[in-house]
């Protein structure tokens, strides 16, 4: 399964690492591809180490202005021309979706992606990974729109919202058909 997964560049503590490196190493062990950002930095860089050492593959989809920062030794790198096109690319190679912490960024990755699965554009699952309790008020917000009547369709049909990284590859394999 190739695993789309939108998370921060940023260097963060072990709240956020430690459940990184575990999701990581559950995709490489997998046999799953990591499909990500492409980045060789922050978290990006901690999920694509723990998979490529768990055994896993790499597609990365970097954008030209970030092309320094790309990783070097990914399976295969494909470099946008904007963000748009780096989003539209990652959907494209994704079979699922986890959108792990991260700031405005991946935020507006996450929205535009259940945007998409709200119209029916993809059918792809998206698991929303909270570590640390990170996306508690999002969860909340969400629960708030489905309450008054601004989602069309049921919270769960659009987001998964796992709190430990073993859950989150579970819920994706069994919406794969891997399991059982």
């Amino acid at each position: 399964m190739n695993i789309c997964v939108f998370c921060s560049a940023a260097d963060l503590d072990d709240r956020y690492t430690v459940p990184a490196r575990q999701f990581a190493e559950l995709i490489g062990k997998g046999g799953h591809t990591l499909v990500w950002g492409g980045s060789d930095v922050g978290l990006m860089k901690v999920m694509a180490d723990g998979v490529q050492e768990a055994g896993g593959r790499l597609v990365g989809i970097s954008v030209d202005f970030l092309k320094g920062k790309a990783r070097p030794n990914a399976d295969e790198m494909v470099i946008t021309a904007d963000l748009a096109e780096r989003k539209a690319q990652l959907l494209a190679r994704a079979d699922a979706i986890v959108i792990m912490v991260g700031g405005s960024g991946t935020l507006d990755e996450a929205t535009e992606i259940l945007e998409l699965k709200k119209h029916g554009l993809h059918t792809k699952p998206v698991v929303l990974l909270n570590a640390a309790g990170f996306y508690d008020g999002l969860k909340q917000q969400f629960q708030r729109m489905e309450d008054e009547g601004f989602l069309p369709l049921p919270l769960t049909e659009l987001v998964f919202f796992a709190e430990e990284p073993v859950g989150a590859l579970a819920y994706l394999e069994e919406q794969a058909g891997l399991t059982g």
